[in-house]
């Protein structure tokens, strides 16, 4: 399974020129920073990486289309992303910007199941899917901590903003939700993509 290096120079373009407008506009540059921190990490790790084991395009898509929501909510932070549309339409309290991210980086527990399952790291089709799952939902878990812990330690308005809780007491809660959503998805299309080169 090989994907064009093409393809990952096209997103690669995309991510850097939107980064660009995000430094640019940031609201918060110490929010900025601390944000797009994970997006520096993905571009490194699978630079870095893709001559070792390249992932389906649909994954690096998925990773892809987090990143961009990423950095949008780098420049703005995510309770001032200009979302008040989807907000009004749902008549929902609170803008839930970050939520679709959360929803986002679920799915890409399709790249935990897609390399085990191809490096043989779990022999078994349906539990390499379930891993998947499984990473999602501690990673999820370990980074409403990583939040918690900088809101603490920063004490100050970056830290809130990091946080990004907007007041809701369930908000840890309803993320991990989000998340575990996403890898559900994210199982789904593992399974899918199985059957799919098993047909063929």
């Amino acid at each position: 399974m090989k994907t064009s290096p093409k393809f990952l120079w096209c997103l690669l373009t995309i991510l850097i020129a939107e980064t660009i407008w995000s430094f640019c506009f940031a609201y918060d540059m110490q929010v900025w920073w601390t944000e797009m921190a994970s997006v520096f990490f993905f571009i490194a790790f699978f630079g870095l990486t893709y001559k070792k084991f390249q992932f389906s395009r649909l994954s690096y898509f998925v990773i892809f289309a987090f990143c961009v929501l990423q950095i949008i909510g780098a420049c703005y932070t995510f309770e001032r992303v200009p979302f008040d549309k989807v907000t009004q339409f749902f008549g929902f309290e609170r803008n839930h910007y970050d939520r679709l991210a959360h929803f986002t980086i679920g799915i890409s527990g399709l790249l935990i199941s897609e390399f085990t399952w191809r490096k043989k790291i779990i022999p078994s089709f349906k539990w390499a899917a379930v891993a998947g799952i499984i990473f999602i939902m501690a990673l999820a878990n370990f980074w409403e901590l990583v939040e918690w812990i900088y809101a603490e330690v920063d004490g100050g308005s970056a830290g809130l903003a990091f946080l990004g809780s907007q007041g809701d007491i369930w908000d840890a809660q309803k993320d991990m939700l989000m998340d575990t959503l996403g890898a559900l998805v994210g199982c789904a299309l593992f399974c899918f993509n199985f059957y799919k080169a098993k047909r063929n």
